[in-house]
């Protein structure tokens, strides 16, 4: 809690101060973080939707096996048949120049015979032709789905790599900043950094520290070299009532006025494209912890920093199988 001295002196420069935010502007940015928290529930959806497919790719992969085991074994047979029939018509043409030397009567019914056979042999022959070509094609469509669920497989090994190492890039950038309230982890397929507002801010204040300061421009230079991830700035604070005044409204006003200051140092990065940068304010809405506690309201109170990857090629490439 404030002193009465420390109120004081807010009160009077928040009345000097009381033009800097206009109701527009804060309904604005409440309307622009609930499209970007739609975007990446989305995103979320997007990337489980991946996976779920992928298992469905597999399914359909191993039943066009089965099925092409199964046309092999049919082919196989009629070669089988063919094979048969084929040793058949070489005996009757044996028989039939015996029989030429003994019998017109015997040459006339295997003249007759050979002819059956002759267009039996024709048949199985159309058959198998017919057979080879719809096991080729089916071998085409096999390997062809094969490839691009290969391919998706890839992909979405290789972005679970990519944000890995992200993870443990900005592990190694942040270490000097390990146990003063700064933590890295890695879950859902994306990155989550999470700095306490002691390491960043004074108390009510969205100005940030010398110290916090270092520990963004670090973070910067991490996302510098890797322009292909989105970040979301969400600023976060406990449930303790803020006093409203003439700049601030409320947890909420103060928890986007924190965001969008962390904004403002990455912009500073000539590396971060803009366009691949939001912030949000969650006000009390989020808690990790109890406000019961001063420990707990210490670790609601915080920015976290979550980095999503960029799912349009792996999407592109589920439209194609």
């Amino acid at each position: 809690m404030m002193t009465r001295k420390v109120a004081f002196s807010i009160l009077g420069a928040s009345l000097i101060l009381s033009s800097c935010v206009s109701s527009k502007v804060y309904n604005d940015l409440e309307t622009r973080y609930e499209d970007l928290q739609a975007e990446n529930r989305q995103l979320t959806e997007d990337l489980r939707a991946v996976r779920k497919e992928n298992d469905r790719n597999a399914k359909d992969l191993a039943q066009l096996r089965q099925v092409h085991e199964q046309l092999v074994a049919e082919r196989d047979q009629l070669e089988e048949e063919y094979n048969s029939t084929k040793a058949k018509y070489d005996n009757l043409v044996a028989s039939y120049d015996a029989l030429e030397r003994n019998s017109s009567s015997a040459l006339a019914e295997n003249s007759r015979r050979n002819r059956e056979l002759l267009s039996e042999l024709e048949d199985k022959e159309a058959a198998l032709r017919k057979e080879q070509d719809r096991l080729e094609k089916l071998r085409q469509d096999l390997a062809a789905r094969s490839q691009r669920v290969d391919e998706l497989e890839g992909m979405i090994e290789a972005q679970e790599a990519k944000m890995n190492n992200l993870r443990e890039s900005l592990s190694r950038a942040l270490v000097n900043f390990e146990g003063k309230g700064l933590t890295v982890e890695q879950r859902d397929g994306k990155v989550y950094v999470s700095m306490e507002n002691k390491l960043l801010f004074s108390s009510g204040s969205w100005a940030v520290g010398t110290e916090g300061r270092q520990a963004v421009m670090q973070l910067g230079e991490v996302l510098g070299q890797n322009p292909d991830i989105s970040v979301l700035i969400e600023g976060h604070t406990d449930n303790v009532p803020y006093r409203r005044n003439n700049q601030l409204y409320d947890n909420w006003d103060l928890s986007m006025k924190r965001a969008t200051s962390i904004v403002r140092l990455l912009q500073e990065n000539a590396q971060i494209d803009p366009e691949n940068l939001t912030a949000a304010g969650r006000g009390e809405y989020a808690p990790i912890a109890s406000n019961e506690t001063a420990e707990g309201r210490a670790s609601n109170r915080r920015i976290e920093v979550i980095l999503t990857p960029k799912l349009d090629e792996i999407n592109r490439l589920l439209n194609e199988i």
